[in-house]
């Protein structure tokens, strides 16, 4: 009897738990670059001094879909997407070097090149400056170059290239942030093959129906665990009742 309260009192709770992964996922259905978050259930034995005849079941966090989204033409000069495989470079809050796929660029009052999500792109040499009055254009390799904003046509300027890299897919954690960073904290290494498409932004990879279909088959598996819960509930009291009897 207590076996399956283990299983269907877990069960319920972790089930509940993978929801809020689905809801976050449908909530970023339309953020630029987003990968969605995977779970699975795995079953983990109780260790006790009796005997290892229960289970309870935990929600395993397997990783990331690291499936390309769709592509989405802007025509926008600060728009950029990596083609295929690959990332670019960031500094987070706490100044740590991270990843992400989100190209759609700003730039700041201080002529910072920055995504719109406030973290600052990071060149061969450190933050790539704009300066005032100009026009910017990134080349497939991630160089940045700019012309004077005036009538008269003048040669460009090479300000630096944005960072991009391809590291292993399984060595990247996601943070809080959303960003990804390499398990061991070390920064990944420039990847010359990696290219990306100026004027175009990569949407999300959420498929927003399966998303919607597999929330729907969360609901009915709590169901599931609540209505075993009550079934043990019950058996419990009948047994009680006999044994009374007895």
């Amino acid at each position: 009897m207590d076996r399956l309260v283990y299983t269907a009192m877990t069960g319920a709770r972790h089930v509940m738990e993978q929801q809020a992964t689905v809801s976050n996922n449908l909530a970023n259905a339309t953020t630029t670059g987003f990968r969605s978050q995977l779970d699975t259930f795995r079953a983990v034995p109780v260790v006790s001094e009796g005997l290892p005849t229960r289970a309870f079941v935990v929600d395993s966090t397997v990783g990331s879909d690291f499936r390309s989204g769709p592509m989405e033409t802007t025509g926008r000069a600060l728009d950029i997407a990596i083609r295929d495989q690959g990332w670019i470079a960031v500094q987070s809050a706490d100044g740590s070097e991270a990843y992400t796929r989100n190209g759609s660029l700003k730039i700041t009052e201080n002529g910072i090149l920055q995504t719109t999500s406030g973290q600052t792109i990071i060149g061969d040499g450190g933050p790539i400056a704009i300066p005032p009055d100009t026009k910017i254009a990134i080349a497939s390799d991630g160089t940045v170059s700019v012309v004077n904003d005036n009538f008269e046509p003048g040669p460009s300027n090479v300000l630096g290239r944005i960072k991009l890299v391809n590291p292993d897919v399984n060595g990247l954690l996601r943070g809080d942030d959303g960003l990804f960073r390499q398990a061991d904290g070390t920064p990944a290494q420039n990847d010359p093959n990696v290219r990306v498409v100026d004027g175009v932004l990569e949407g999300s990879n959420v498929n927003p129906v399966e998303s919607m279909v597999n929330m729907i088959s969360l609901a009915r598996q709590f169901e599931m665990q609540m209505s075993l819960m009550k079934n043990a509930e019950n058996n419990a009291a009948k047994a009680t009742q006999i044994l009374a009897l007895s």
